[in-house]
C-alpha cells in the first residue's frame, strides 16, 4: 500500500471515531440548558402592585421534579400610579423583568427583579418582587 492509501484509511479511522459516541444507558441526572419557553405562569407581587407573567427564554437547570429557571420575564404589571392631576397613567402596563424560578412539580415559586425607569419626580431603580404559580 502506498502512503495515500494509509492516510485515507487513517483519516476515515480517525473520522468513525471522531463520529460515535457512547452513551449512558440511564439519563442524566442534572442537566443544564437553554429554553426558549417553560410553560410556567405566575402571579405575583412587586412595587406596592401586581403582575402576572410568563417564563421566557432562559437558562434551566432539570433534575425531577425540580427545576431552577434564570431568565427574561415578560410580564403585565397591574398598578394605580399615584399622578398629579391632569395626568393618569395606565393600570395595566407591558414590562420585562428577569428573575429566578424554581419548579417542584406543578408549583411554581419566583423572584423577579424589575426596573422602574427615571421620571421627573423619581430616580430609576431595580425593584423585586415574589409571585407564585404554575407550569403547565
Amino acid at each position: 500500500m502506498t502512503r495515500k492509501h494509509y492516510a485515507a484509511l487513517y483519516g476515515g479511522l480517525v473520522l468513525c471515531m471522531l463520529n460515535f459516541s457512547a452513551k449512558a444507558q440511564t439519563p442524566d441526572a442534572g442537566r443544564v440548558k437553554p429554553v426558549l419557553f417553560d410553560g410556567v405562569l405566575v402571579a405575583g407581587y412587586a412595587d406596592d402592585g401586581a403582575f402576572v407573567n410568563c417564563t421566557g427564554p432562559g437558562v434551566k437547570f432539570n433534575k425531577k421534579p425540580f427545576s431552577l429557571l434564570v431568565g427574561l420575564l415578560p410580564s403585565l404589571k397591574i398598578k394605580e400610579d399615584k399622578v398629579t392631576a391632569g395626568t393618569k397613567n395606565a393600570t395595566i402596563t407591558p414590562t420585562l423583568g428577569f428573575g429566578l424560578t424554581a419548579v417542584y412539580k406543578h408549583l411554581a415559586i419566583q423572584l423577579p427583579f424589575y426596573y422602574l425607569s427615571k421620571t421627573a419626580a423619581k430616580d430609576g431603580k431595580w425593584i423585586a418582587g415574589a409571585g407564585i404559580g404554575y407550569k403547565f
